[in-house]
């Protein structure tokens, strides 16, 4: 039987680069098709609503801003029992510390899963409410898709790449998606 993998992708994207993990899951999903059990959720501020989807993964990838003290756009994957150390390292969100909790309950009621990873991405600003993800972090969406696309592949989950110009079924039915909620303004 194949592992149930949940790969999910929190943040606010209402926030400036608060929105990397969600970000990141919809241009995941915009370039790769997943086998059957592989599930994406876009998990947005979610906090302790997650806890019932982590309980049912076998494995979990997570997407998330998180403040590394790194250089702005800088990705670093974490794995295992070092994930929830970054997932609180410095409170940025209510989300974080919500998924940080989400963890230690899904611990707590002995549905942990087996393999953790998380691919976080140092913000520049998230004090721009309503504003976009700012250029470093932006740049770096494609990249963390392809390195989840690879630890899927490590976790025997191979991902086949999209075709130029394949329709893509947004993730939710009434997306925000990147495109339409960053577009420019245009002058009056």
């Amino acid at each position: 039987m194949d592992k149930k993998i949940l790969v999910l992708g929190i943040g606010n994207i209402l926030w400036a680069d608060e929105g990397f993990g969600v970000r990141a899951l919809e241009i995941f999903h915009s370039l790769y098709r997943v086998p059957e059990n592989v599930s994406l959720l876009d998990g947005g501020t979610q906090g302790l609503y997650l806890v019932q989807f982590v309980q049912e993964a076998d494995y979990l990838l997570v997407f998330d801003a998180i403040d590394y003290g790194l250089k702005p756009g800088t990705l670093k994957i974490v794995e295992g029992g070092e994930v929830p150390k970054f997932t609180g390292a410095k409170k940025m969100s209510l989300h974080q510390t919500g998924f940080q909790e989400v963890l230690s309950a899904a611990d707590l009621l002995g549905d942990y899963p087996e393999k953790l990873a998380l691919i976080g991405c140092q913000p520049e600003d998230l004090e721009d409410w309503g504003g976009p993800l700012t250029q470093p972090v932006r740049d770096q969406l494609v990249h963390a898709a392809e390195i989840a696309a690879s630890i899927l592949e490590q976790w025997g989950a191979s991902c086949t790449r999209r075709e130029k110009g394949e329709m893509v079924e947004p993730l939710l039915a009434n997306d925000i998606d990147h495109a339409s909620y960053e577009r420019p303004i245009a002058a009056a």
